[in-house]
C-alpha cells in the first residue's frame, strides 16, 4: 500500500471510497484510454517532467499530466481538485462517475477527466480532446487468470524475476499489451491467491498452474539445419548470430543436461526447439522434411514472444544452439508427471537464475 507521503509525491491520493487496487491501477486507466485514440501517455523522464505522474506526448507537446482518482466527482469537488492542482502542469481527475457540471467546470479550468464509465476529455492552451472511450467499470471477471496469451505473457514475465516488484504499466509496455488487459490479469492472480500485493509470485503454485497449459504437441522433422548452412539460417530464422536475440531455442532434456540437471542425454538424440511462429515451422517442415514419427528434431510455436527473445547462450551447452531460459526448460520437464519431475526435484539452476518450482 502507498503510505501518505507516497501518494502525494504520485498525485494519486485517495478518498475513503477508493481501494487500493484502483490507486495501483489510475496510471495504467489513463494509459490505456489515450491509447485508445491513438495518443502516447508515459511516464515522465527527468525534470522537469518529474513532478508530473505522466505525459502526454501527441505530436511532441510533452504534456504533463497531475492524476486524481476519486469514486465520484461532483462540481463541489471538482472546484476544490482545481483549486488544489499544482501549476506547473494539466489536472486529469480519473473517477467512476463525473457528473454533467463537475465535467464542463473542469474543461472550462484547463483540466480533464476520464469517466470510467466511458468519455475522456481534457483542454489545455495546446490540446483538446473529448471522445468516448471503452468503459472500464463492470468489465467481466477473468474466469482464469491463466486463459489465453495473454495470460501465459505475463505469468512467465513474474516467474522469469521472481524477486522484481512488476507495476502495471511497466510491465504492459514490455509485454507490448494494453495496461488494461495485464492489470486485469494481474487482479486475477491476486484474487487466485497466486501472487501477492506486489505481483510477486507467492510459493510454487503459479508456475504448476502454468506447467499444466504448457504446449506438449511436437512437429517431427526428418533432418536439422547445420548452424554453418548459411542457405537455411535467413529463411528459417535461426537466430544463430546473436543468442540474445529473437531465433531457435533449445528446450527440453538437451538444454536440461547444459544447465546441469540430473538428466542424460546422449549425442544424436533428437533435439528439441521452439520457434518464432507457425511460418518458420511450415518452412522448416518444407526445407528439412517431416518426418511420420520422431525424426533429428521437434518444433513447436513458443506459447509466449519470450521464449524465443530471451535465449542464453551458455558457455556449458555443448551444442552449438542457443538455449531457452531455463523457466521454460522447466515448464517442459513439468508437462512429464514421471521422470520430468523428478529431474526437477533435483534441479536448482545455478545463481544466475532463481527455482521458482
Amino acid at each position: 500500500m502507498l503510505d501518505h507521503a507516497q501518494r502525494s509525491v504520485f498525485g494519486i491520493d485517495r478518498t475513503p471510497n477508493i481501494s487500493d487496487h484502483d490507486v495501483m491501477d489510475t496510471e495504467a486507466l489513463v494509459i490505456d484510454a489515450f491509447a485508445q485514440l491513438g495518443i502516447d501517455a508515459r511516464l515522465p523522464v527527468g525534470a522537469p517532467e518529474s513532478v508530473a505522474d505522466l505525459v502526454l506526448d501527441p505530436d511532441g507537446l510533452a504534456e504533463a499530466i497531475h492524476a486524481k482518482r476519486r469514486a465520484l466527482v461532483t462540481d463541489d469537488a471538482a472546484l476544490r481538485l482545481i483549486a488544489d492542482s499544482p501549476a506547473d502542469g494539466t489536472l486529469l481527475v480519473v473517477a467512476d462517475r463525473v457528473t454533467e457540471a463537475a465535467r464542463k467546470l473542469l474543461t472550462g479550468n484547463n483540466a480533464g477527466y476520464l469517466d470510467l464509465r466511458g468519455r475522456l476529455a481534457i483542454r489545455t492552451n495546446r490540446l483538446v480532446i473529448d471522445a468516448e472511450v471503452h468503459p472500464a467499470l463492470d468489465r467481466p471477471e477473468r474466469s482464469h487468470a491463466l486463459g489465453g496469451k495473454a495470460g501465459l505473457e505475463v505469468a512467465t514475465a513474474l516467474l522469469m524475476q521472481p524477486e522484481r516488484r512488476h507495476a502495471v504499466r511497466e510491465l504492459a509496455r514490455e509485454l507490448e499489451r494494453s495496461p488494461s488487459t495485464v492489470s486485469e490479469i494481474l487482479a486475477a492472480l491476486r484474487r487466485d491467491g497466486l501472487t501477492d500485493k506486489s505481483n510477486q509470485a507467492i510459493g510454487t503454485d503459479l508456475f504448476w498452474q502454468l506447467a499444466d497449459r504448457w504446449p506438449t504437441k511436437r512437429t517431427p522433422l526428418a533432418s536439422l539445419p547445420a548452424p554453418g548452412d548459411s542457405t537455411l539460417t535467413a529463411p528459417l530464422r535461426l537466430g544463430l548470430d546473436v543468442a540474445e536475440g529473437p531465433g531457435w531455442a533449445l528446450t527440453d532434456s538437451a538444454a536440461a543436461a547444459a544447465y546441469g540437471a540430473p538428466v542424460a542425454f546422449r549425442s544424436g538424440q533428437p533435439l528439441d526447439f521452439f520457434v518464432q511462429d507457425p511460418a518458420i515451422l511450415r518452412r522448416a517442415q518444407t526445407l528439412l522434411g517431416a518426418a511420420s514419427a520422431t525424426g533429428q528434431a521437434t518444433l513447436r510455436v513458443a506459447p509466449v514472444p519470450a521464449v524465443v527473445r530471451q535465449r542464453v547462450d551458455l558457455d556449458a551447452n555443448p551444442t552449438e544452439w542457443p538455449l531457452a531460459h531455463p523457466l521454460f526448460v522447466a515448464l517442459d520437464l513439468a508437462t512429464d508427471v514421471g521422470r520430468g519431475r523428478e529431474i526437477l526435484d533435483a534441479w536448482t539452476p545455478d545463481g544466475r537464475w532463481t527455482r521458482v518450482w
